[in-house]
């Protein structure tokens, strides 16, 4: 195994259509973005923070995706704040659709985070992995 592809960038990216204005480049966070942004409460600045992380082109502070937010319809953000976490495995169906789409294309390579409901439950791992 070589040891640097673990370094090497695998966040995944893809184009949101936003109507009426264009595209906007978006990618996955990563895990330590994910982690930073699951310890935000309010739910508004969580999105503003996960657009702001997760934007690509073009790049954007957590200022400028409020002052986008205010001159928006209000389900503008939605849809990329949607994409980005779908990209980074943070929504509830994302590990469905990672199997699905696995299905579909077996050569894909997916990167789903654990939820929040992630957890040890103490017994030994599946398909007698356990450690001994």
């Amino acid at each position: 195994m070589d040891k640097a592809a673990l370094f090497a960038p695998r966040l995944p990216e893809d184009d949101v259509e936003v109507p009426g204005v264009g595209r906007v480049r978006v990618r996955g966070l990563n895990r330590s973005e994910a982690m930073a942004v699951g310890k935000i409460e309010d739910a508004a600045l969580k999105d503003l923070n996960i657009i702001a992380m997760g934007m690509v082109a073009p790049k954007l502070s957590v200022s400028e995706v409020r002052r986008w937010g205010e001159a928006a319809p209000a389900g503008e953000l939605e849809v990329v704040s949607r994409r980005i976490a779908q990209l980074s495995g943070m929504l509830p169906d994302s590990a469905k659709e990672a199997v699905k789409e696995f299905e579909a294309n077996p050569d894909s390579e997916f990167r789903v985070l654990p939820g929040a409901a992630a957890g040890d439950d103490g017994g030994p791992a599946a398909g007698g992995d356990a450690q001994r």
